[in-house]
């Protein structure tokens, strides 16, 4: 796909673009006229999220007219059509279309409701051939799920093209779907939306009640149900809805989809969500100028400030870790919890069942489709595993059993599958498959050490959020020796959804409390000699990141001869929000990138400048691409757009780099850093932000700290220093900044609530 064209500017039309550029492909954005696609997509480069990776990836983006530009359409090997939801004027746009495309590109829509066979209707065989649905979820960057769509007239291998560069390209876990009215995960999803609004409307539960049972409580995401309505929008809600019940042919079918009264007003009222807003929950200018969250009364629909939920199960189901045993807990439940679970996931559950025969291919893509679409940890049919088959059947009192269910039944079994979680996509299920064929190394707490095959070993971290400790730098240090001696190379991943969220700090909280300083002093040293082994190892290193990849975890990608990097990696050291400074080696190593290719006649300032800002505020990327701006990443790096593919493309990195006869890098003992030169500007900015009342004392001092380990120490000129000389000056700073009581109220915030406190 060396161009492509989006047509129709609308909220899914501009936002597919921008995705399309994160990819490094360039994208005509066409809309009625010029004018209305630019201004199209002017409102999607100031959406939170961002739609972009970086704001340089808006650059491959051009716009234009249906009046003037549909010209333009014969460069693009790819046309997705986003106008608005009517048959009428998408069949007018594609007969116009067809007129300018060149034959052999593919033509798809975006469409969520109309049936894509009744698209392209009267237009010719060839246009026919390559033409399918694809089906993107809002935000498209951040959201994985792609519905593809064939029709019977699709040509195999258009599928097969489609399915692939989104894939790879794009990052998209793709389902293919059949063409039935809102296909698999909004059918689904709305079903059970529409059971959570049925329960809201009998009075039983709050808003606030409903959004903890349907959150994390299910493995679902934060915003539950309601705020994921106000995100999504309730006037889409309130569309997609309505398509159901109108193309749904079967009447007990379509009883089920009936527009819920409180939808219908809140639309009305023009109270349709976040844009509008106010929907389901209303933000306010509180006390003192804070931003205050109020809920909605359902029965005297005015807004109230939000009653905190008191469900015991809920609360008492925290501290189950394992998923499964927690919704079948709250499900088979004699309670309040249990009676909704029942009423509302029991529901979709049997409904499920009943229609994925005619709207998937498997119950594999129903389940993919709504990890994927909505974000659930578990599908509908891991739901029904983990509850087991009878048990749902007779907690909800099913009398006419689904024939997918009564085939397992008749079978003898309890679940739908005997493993744990729907076969992959694809067949890079790198780490799950090494373990499920005996071929962990080693492990303890915190990580393993695991066989993945052809000479390669893999480093995995499995610890609470991929923290690290004294477990995982063992490993690591373990995993470099036995990598040396029986492997070609070392990859260091996993696949939860964040590489690592950073060093656990309670261990050096308490050391602090009692002043055991040279306790401290080892650990210190500990977490240096183990990333100094990284970058030091006789085999190629290769971080596979994903996800948050802060703090210590950014240490060990930083020491890593190459990362290969989800594009949704967030990666940064954030050491100061808990009063420190990266002490693993992360200091040492910013400066030093800083300082490459560096003389000592080299104005270093602006060089280290930057690496001063990102490291002294926290700063963290908002993708791989944006921390290859800041350094975090080299060019030599890669990104893979998919997820699921990083730790499969990190091993074939790494078996290039042995294939091109890998060297260890040569220790670095002439860095050139800036001495006074360096530190005396910086100490002025500092000052100049704390008089402007900008940061606090403590960050001042911190700041003073950072900058004197950057400059190189005391030095009254620019000189060359050593990586050790570096890391002595790190582990000082970090040492005395465990000395201080503000830090140490720092830590002690940030274990209690998980954010940072400016004292």
């Amino acid at each position: 796909m060396r161009s492509v064209a989006v047509l129709g500017a609308g909220t899914m039309g501009a936002q597919i673009a921008a995705h399309l550029a994160n990819a490094g492909v360039p994208v005509v954005l066409l809309d009625l006229d010029a004018k209305v696609a630019r201004d199209g997509f002017e409102r999607a480069r100031k959406l939170k999220p961002d739609p972009f990776f970086t704001s340089d990836a808006a650059a491959l983006v051009t716009t234009g007219g249906f009046d003037t530009d549909l010209g333009r359409l014969k460069n693009c090997d790819w046309i997705i059509e986003a106008i608005v939801e009517r048959l009428d004027l998408k069949k007018s746009l594609l007969e116009k279309v067809e007129a300018n495309r060149v034959p052999g590109s593919i033509v798809s829509s975006n469409t969520s409701g109309i049936p894509i066979a009744a698209m392209a209707e009267g237009r010719s065989d060839e246009f026919r051939r390559h033409w399918l649905g694809t089906h993107f979820f809002n935000p498209p960057r951040y959201l994985k799920l792609l519905e593809i769509i064939p029709t019977p007239e699709t040509d195999p291998d258009v599928m097969r093209r489609m399915a692939y560069f989104a894939d790879v390209r794009l990052g998209k876990g793709v389902v293919v779907a059949k063409d039935t009215p809102n296909f698999i995960a909004n059918h689904i999803g709305m079903f059970g939306m529409l059971r959570v609004l049925d329960a809201l409307g009998t009075g039983e539960y709050t808003i606030e009640e409903i959004d903890s049972m349907t959150g994390p409580a299910l493995g679902r995401p934060k915003s539950a149900t309601f705020r994921t309505a106000d995100i999504a929008g309730v006037d889409v809600m309130y569309h997609v809805i309505k398509n159901l019940a109108d193309r749904i042919t079967d009447e007990s079918v379509r009883a089920a989809f009936v527009m819920p009264p409180i939808v219908e007003e809140l639309v009305k009222r023009g109270w349709v969500g976040e844009k509008s807003g106010q929907g389901f929950y209303k933000r306010v200018k509180g006390a003192g100028g804070k931003s205050e969250i109020l809920a909605l009364d359902p029965k005297t629909f005015e807004y109230r400030p939000q009653q905190k939920a008191k469900l015991g199960p809920i609360e008492a189901g925290k501290s189950i870790e394992n998923l499964e045993e927690r919704v079948k807990l709250l499900f088979l439940g004699k309670d309040k919890v249990g009676e909704f679970m029942r009423r509302t996931l029991g529901a979709t559950l049997v409904y499920t069942a009943r229609v994925a025969p005619d709207i998937a291919h498997s119950i594999d893509d129903v389940d993919r489709a709504m990890r994927w679409g909505f974000g659930w940890e578990r599908g509908p049919f891991e739901l029904w595993d983990a509850i087991g088959v009878r048990e749902v059947l007779e907690a909800c009192k099913v009398s006419d059993v689904p024939p997918v269910v009564k085939d397992v039944l008749d079978k003898g079994h309890n679940a739908f599958r005997k493993g744990d979680l729907p076969a992959q996509s694809h067949d890079f299920v790198v780490l799950k498959s090494a373990k499920e064929h005996h071929r962990i190394v080693k492990h303890n707490a915190g990580a393993s050490l695991v066989d993945i095959g052809d000479g390669v070993l893999c480093i995995e971290f499995h610890s609470k959020m991929n923290s690290i400790g004294g477990d995982t730098l063992q490993m690591l240090n373990t995993g470099v020796k036995e990598a040396e001696k029986n492997f070609q190379a070392l990859v260091i991943g996993n696949d939860a959804p964040h590489f690592s969220a950073g060093a656990n700090i309670m261990l050096l909280l308490l050391e602090a409390q009692e002043g055991n300083w040279d306790e401290i002093d080892m650990m210190v040293r500990a977490f240096q000699g183990a990333t100094m082994g990284l970058r030091y190892a006789r085999v190629p290193v290769v971080s596979a990141t994903a996800g948050m990849v802060l703090g210590g975890g950014c240490e060990v990608a930083l020491h890593s001869d190459r990362v290969q990097a989800a594009a949704e990696s967030y990666i940064g050291l954030v050491e100061v929000g808990v009063g420190l400074i990266p002490g693993g080696g992360g200091t040492k190593e910013m400066t030093a990138r800083a300082g490459e290719g560096a003389s000592l006649t080299t104005f270093l300032l602006p060089r280290i400048q930057r690496s001063f800002e990102n490291v002294g505020m926290g700063k963290v990327s908002t993708s791989a691409a944006d921390a290859r701006k800041m350094h975090y990443l080299r060019s030599t790096d890669r990104i893979s757009m998919n997820r699921d593919r990083v730790l499969a493309d990190a091993k074939e990195l790494a078996l290039q780099m042995v294939k091109e006869g890998y060297q260890p890098p040569a220790p670095r003992t002439q860095i050139a850093v800036g001495g006074e030169t360096v530190l005396a500007p910086l100490k002025l900015g500092i000052h100049m932000m704390w008089r402007g009342g900008y940061i606090s004392d403590h960050d001042k001092l911190i700041g003073e700290k950072l900058a004197y380990i950057m400059a190189g120490g005391n030095l009254p000129h620019p000189a060359y220093v050593t990586e050790q000389q570096l890391l002595d000056l790190e582990r000082e700073v970090f040492i005395s900044l465990c000395g201080e009581r503000k830090t140490l109220e720092r830590i002690q915030h940030m274990l209690k609530t998980g954010k940072p406190l400016r004292n």
